[in-house]
């Protein structure tokens, strides 16, 4: 087991299968595949409501009904009722392509020609395919559609370009359509009888009668590519939809014969699958650009417009950073997006406007990808003035200016921070000052400019004399770093140059060189180390005060991708092309764990909790969430989960938390920790040496057992009840403690209630025990109190404080033995229960309260009782040991934390 585990993916939303289409009563739920997970939206506002398990394979074809979803992965078939995998298809040997759900069966085809009937009614019992269709050897199955109104028949496109009716009840294919010599990409009913649209790789689109087999019409896309997704309208209007490889949705008028409308920029990658909701004007689109969007027709000229879209990174994010406390993440992408992923709630997360890219492209006639800022290289934050003013700052690729943003409304701002106009030179690092005021940038020319976020005006430009040029380094700038109080100004060269300047001055006080060329640098404000990555493979960190190298860490064997540290200075995190994630112990001066995964880690980020790890990798396009172990177990010993020098090979996280993902099965998985995505603290059972366990309930609930009487008090009514003019008619009732109403009966006989009446002058031990007694004593024989304890605490505090009152002794001056006297019993055995808790330090807070509660009521009983005298000596003993050790502890730990705080590290 790692200090880091493996959590969950964020940003993905879709991939390239189609997605499959239920009403459940009023409202609409689309499933969809992100790899070998898939997720269920509610279409009323596209917010995620159901993640499925991961698969060891990727799903290649989807379908639902209620609450079944199945995913077709390799040969196989998963069957998973909501979320949980009820059942496994296995029958076919080669890969499934294609889904159908026809009626209550499951079609499903393979690369291979074989085609499936499956029955999912009682599905855990069987595991055997309905029926089986052999498909002929020249032709490929490529879609599958059932025809309106056609009973037991099934439509095959191939791509030989050819179609065949099937009957799947007699298992005899029907006939055979010519087809259009072409291959066929996919095949819809539309809501007129006979009628189908077939689309075709040579991007035509043909509305075919397969009653008749007569072409009805034609229509042809005028961009290149596939026609790849089909849909028909049925809100009355005479639409369908299709969509193409290269992005763009076509609205085709059947009446006109003539194409109505055009989504030229819809998406950035091919169509995957179109959808018209039924009997409303809005369509559903998917594409493999990692996006789901809905667009409706509601406009005058009948051209649809964007109602609600959930996108991702189309292109692998380059550089992340966490914000807000650790609850969003920055990412910055090969799309040219600039994204917020909210850790929490995926609701939550969006991109970054940058002023109307789509209308400025619509108007421009050319493509939003033009429009948008080149991708982003390296960016920096403030977090201290996102009310104030723009607060992020960003350089992009081949550009000679950085660009700031408003992150509290999300936008770019309205300035541009142009460094060195005389001499333009693509900007490569930024840093932000921790005040929010300032920002320098760094070029690749080696001029170094601070600008004023405020205003975006330049407040001067850093000069070093003795360079043969007026810069700052002679070549490129590779980093910048501010200190936490305005003083000094770090920068690095590529040709390994580090400079420390005066903040407010602009001049050089002292410089180093480190030998090879510098690759990437990290600052950290509290302690002023500076972490470097060269291209020798060496990490270096240096003390920007006492300018001297203070650790060196080896042991990448290929470039190194990011640096970061943690948020109080200990750990340092690296990242390289050789598929490790190694932390560094910064006081130790050693390595103190290391992971390898399959894909490379490109960035990472820390939160500034120290919780979660976020990371990017090579070729994929989402963010990767990583848990801190340490965080989240009772044990505070690192060597119990780091394996030092030892590189573990571990898997990405998945879309879905509650799968493993260690490759070694005996490694632990995060199934014991249940995390959510709130990020709730677990409940540990494992007592922790020499601390104590709290009960984890509310302050107010605890406390107002102690100042129960002033809350009487403060409760008191000012006028007693006056009794109402006519009472109701009420069925007579007995109270009791537990709120359940017992209702009394109606005939009893007066003898029997004076007979009752003689009983309970005689003796109370006949009257049925409650069952704050009953717990009690039954706890006591197995020596075994948490029943009793959670019963308890699930009592209001009022309620509780009755129960121990109903102990109390009325007739204190009664002269038998303690031995004879039964109503001392309940009093031994909860002072029982009070020593045997404090031992164990379980409820701490909450025990407390009950204890002070307990001997304000019972006192004056225990004082004169001498049995219940040593049993009070007893918990005195227990308790006074229980606070001698937290308060020696927290003297430890204070010390500790002084000893800390003046250290240099």
């Amino acid at each position: 087991m790692g200090i880091f585990e493996p959590f969950r993916a964020i940003g993905y939303i879709t991939s390239t299968v189609p997605f499959s289409v239920q009403r459940l009563g009023t409202e609409t739920f689309v499933t969809v595949s992100v790899g070998k997970a898939w997720q269920i939206y509610n279409c009323a506002k596209l917010n995620l409501v159901l993640v499925g398990p991961q698969l060891p394979k990727k799903i290649r074809a989807l379908a639902s009904y209620r609450d079944y979803t199945f995913a077709a992965y390799g040969n196989d078939i998963a069957v998973f009722k909501r979320a949980h995998q009820v059942a496994t298809w296995s029958r076919h040997n080669a890969k499934v392509n294609l889904l159908l759900l026809f009626g209550e069966q499951i079609l499903s085809i393979d690369v291979g020609g074989n085609m499936f009937m499956w029955a999912f009614k009682g599905i855990q019992q069987n595991l055997a395919p309905i029926g089986h269709v052999m498909l002929e050897d020249k032709f490929s199955p490529s879609c599958i559609m059932h025809p309106d109104t056609y009973l037991n028949k099934v439509i095959l496109g191939s791509e030989e370009g050819s179609l065949q009716l099937w009957n799947i009840s007699t298992k005899q294919k029907l006939y055979e359509f010519k087809g259009w010599k072409s291959s066929i990409c996919c095949c819809v009913s539309s809501p007129a009888l006979d009628v189908v649209a077939v689309g075709c790789a040579d991007g035509t689109i043909h509305i075919h009668n397969i009653r008749y087999d007569e072409e009805i019409v034609t229509f042809s896309h005028s961009t290149r590519g596939a026609v790849t997704a089909l849909s028909f309208s049925t809100d009355g209007r005479p639409l369908v939809a299709s969509g193409g490889s290269s992005g763009v949705i076509s609205i085709w008028n059947l009446e006109k014969r003539r194409l109505q409308s055009v989504i030229r920029e819809a998406h950035d990658s091919s169509i995957i699958s179109l959808h018209f909701f039924a009997n409303e004007p809005v369509l559903m689109s998917s594409s493999a650009d990692n996006s789901i969007k809905m667009w409706i027709f509601d406009t005058s000229d009948g051209d649809p417009r964007l109602l609600r879209f959930r996108s991702g990174h189309s292109a692998p994010p380059l550089c992340i950073s966490f914000y807000a406390n650790g609850r969003h993440v920055l990412s910055a992408g090969q799309d040219r997006a600039f994204r917020l992923f909210s850790v929490i709630q995926d609701q939550q997360s969006r991109e970054l406007s940058q002023r109307h890219v789509t209308k400025r492209a619509k108007k421009l006639r050319v493509k939003e990808e033009e429009i948008k800022l080149k991708p982003v290289i390296a960016f920096d934050f403030a977090e201290i003035r996102e009310r104030d003013w723009c607060n992020v700052v960003t350089c992009h690729m081949d550009t000679a200016q950085a660009y700031v943003w408003r992150l509290q409304n999300f936008v770019l701002g309205e300035h541009i921070l142009k460094p060195c106009p005389e001499n333009q030179s693509p900007v490569k690092a930024c840093a932000i000052s921790a005040c929010g005021n300032f920002a320098v940038l760094g070029t690749a020319g080696g001029w170094i400019e601070r600008f004023n976020l405020q205003s975006g005006i330049s407040r001067g430009s850093y000069v070093d004399l003795s360079e043969r040029r007026s810069c700052a380094h002679d070549g490129e700038v590779v980093g910048v770093a501010c200190d936490s109080t305005n003083t000094l100004m770090i920068s690095a060269g590529y040709h390994g140059d580090i400079k420390v300047w005066d903040f407010k001055g602009r001049e050089l006080k002292s410089r180093w060189e480190i030998g090879c060329a510098v690759v990437k640098i990290v600052y950290h404000r509290s302690n002023g180390l500076l972490a470097t990555a060269t291209d020798d493979l060496v990490i270096r960190l240096f003390d920007v005060v006492a300018l001297r190298m203070v650790r060196k860490f080896e042991g990448h064997i290929d470039r190194v991708t990011d640096l970061c540290f943690s948020e109080d200075g200990k750990w340092l995190l690296t990242s390289s092309m050789d598929g490790t994630l190694r932390i560094w112990d910064v006081i130790l001066a050693r390595q103190i764990d290391a992971i390898h995964v399959d894909v490379s880690v490109t960035a990472l980020s820390l939160s500034p909790n120290m919780d979660v790890l976020a990371t990017t990798h090579v070729d994929q396009n989402g963010v990767y969430l990583w848990v801190n172990q340490t965080m989240f177990s009772g044990s505070s010993n690192i060597d119990s989960y780091a394996s030092g020098k030892e590189v573990v090979s571990v898997k990405l996280p998945s879309v879905s938390s509650t799968e493993g993902s260690h490759k070694d099965s005996e490694k632990p998985d995060l199934n014991h920790l249940q995390f959510r995505d709130d990020f709730q603290n677990p409940h540990f059972h494992e007592k922790i040496p020499d601390l104590v366990t709290l009960s984890l309930l509310p302050k107010s609930q605890w406390q107002s057992l102690i100042n129960l009487d002033i809350i009487k008090i403060r409760n008191k009514p000012i006028e007693p009840p006056t009794k109402a003019e006519k009472a109701p008619f009420f069925l007579p009732s007995v109270p009791t403690l537990s709120g359940q109403i017992v209702f009394e009966p109606s005939e009893i006989s007066s003898e029997k209630r004076v007979a009752e009446g003689d009983e309970l002058e005689n003796s109370r031990s006949d009257l049925p025990q409650s069952q704050f007694l009953q717990l009690l004593q039954s706890s006591a024989v197995k020596k075994s109190f948490s029943v009793f304890t959670d019963y308890i605490k699930s009592l209001s505090p009022s309620t509780l404080d009755v129960e121990l009152r109903m102990l109390q002794i009325i007739d204190d001056d009664n002269e038998q033995e303690p031995d004879t006297r039964p109503d001392l019993f309940p009093i031994e055995l909860l002072l029982d229960y009070f020593i045997h808790e404090i031992s164990c330090r379980n409820n701490f807070e909450f025990i407390q309260a009950v204890i002070r509660l307990f001997l304000k009521i019972h006192g004056e009983t225990i004082r004169r009782q001498s049995n219940l005298q040593d049993k009070a000596k007893k918990l005195l003993e227990v308790q006074c040991a229980v606070w001698q050790s937290v308060d020696k502890l927290f003297q430890s730990s204070r010390c500790m934390v002084t000893f800390l705080s003046n250290s240099q590290f």
